[in-house]
């Protein structure tokens, strides 16, 4: 493996993923049983990529984003998406002034640094879009004047939580707008052990365990700076690339599956899968200590960059298999290098 003199050194890695480690830690004291859940949500943080949680209410999704807002010193805003909510409740509106008799810009949540779309998949499709300009292009337009979201350089990031689509009164989101979230995280139900410890920490009637803000947004840039400097050989670029190909052309891949790939699968992941897979390897590499990555990078974030771009055929749906299954089959027969 041969890395450059622009590589951090593991002991720059160590030095500053300690308190992005910290930061995880402390999370973990209020939200128990969700380490990878919380795990995922920093390395949204660190990439700059948006984050989609789903799973059935109760498990702390909501909670969990909270919480690592207030560990940050960052602008936190919380928009709860409901069946009547319009574009205007999320990017703001204009705002007749008869002293001046002239309108301005008053700004919707969406001007935040950490946005919390709660049960985003609750809102009818204009305000799905309205989001979805927002997230890729960092501005919002208030009758007809373009606003940046947050200052340059500063971090912006739509954490999402959504209700699995089979409940009652939810409208799936477009695939175009599921495919801008960096990582999609299925939240599942803690252990027995966990859910004891939550009922030890929660049963009292008094205020609920917090957080104090304990990085700043100068520390959190640094740290991504970071990030980006993690050595990533080409080997495992070219990794990268056949995992993500196969999904999209199994029978190019040159292995044989256990199953047929090319009937199980609709639409394969795009190359901004590559992107995002290779981004949070390097993440995930960061919070390891680590100044390079490694194929253990790549397995233990794939199946959140990924489960949420494969998309299942009609056979595969009959048969029960779902993408997280074709997601795994690629990550076992595809040779890591």
């Amino acid at each position: 493996m041969t890395m450059t003199t622009d590589t951090p050194r593991d002991e720059l890695v160590q030095q500053q993923a300690e308190p992005i480690n910290a930061l995880i830690r402390a999370v973990g004291t209020v939200v128990v049983g969700q380490e990878q859940m919380i795990r995922s949500l920093v390395i949204g943080l660190l990439t700059g990529g948006h984050v989609l949680l789903e799973g059935v209410p109760g498990l702390a999704k909501t909670l969990t984003v909270t919480t690592l807002a207030d560990a940050l010193h960052a602008k936190f805003a919380r928009i709860q998406f409901t069946p009547d909510l319009l574009p205007a409740d999320l990017i703001g509106t204009e705002i007749y002034n008869p002293k001046e008799a002239s309108f301005t810009a008053r700004k919707g949540p969406i001007f935040a640094n950490i946005v919390l779309a709660d049960e985003i998949n609750r809102a009818p499709a204009k305000v799905q879009s309205a989001l979805l300009e927002a997230m890729q292009e960092r501005h919002a337009t208030i009758g007809g004047e373009t606003h940046a979201l947050i200052p340059a350089g500063e971090p912006f990031l739509v954490l999402a939580t959504q209700n699995p689509i089979e409940q009652e009164g939810t409208y799936p989101l477009p695939e175009a707008q599921v495919d801008r979230f960096m990582l999609k995280i299925k939240v599942g139900y803690p252990t027995a052990a966990d859910e004891r410890l939550i009922v030890d920490r929660m049963i009292s009637t008094m205020e609920a365990p917090t957080v104090q803000a304990m990085m700043t947004l100068d520390e959190l840039s640094a740290a991504r700076r970071t990030v980006n400097e993690i050595y990533i050989d080409d080997k495992l670029k070219d990794y990268i690339v056949s995992l993500v190909q196969a999904t999209r052309d199994p029978a190019s891949a040159g292995v044989k599956w256990s199953m047929d790939m090319a009937k199980m699968i609709d639409f394969g992941a795009s190359p901004r899968a590559s992107l995002a897979l290779a981004r949070a390897a390097r993440a995930n590499a960061f919070l390891e200590g680590r100044g390079f990555v490694t194929p253990s990078d790549i397995k233990m974030i794939g199946m959140d960059v990924l489960r949420h771009r494969v998309m299942i055929s009609y056979e595969a749906e009959a048969e029960g298999i779902t993408s997280e299954d074709l997601v795994q089959e690629v990550f076992d027969r595809i040779a890591i290098p």
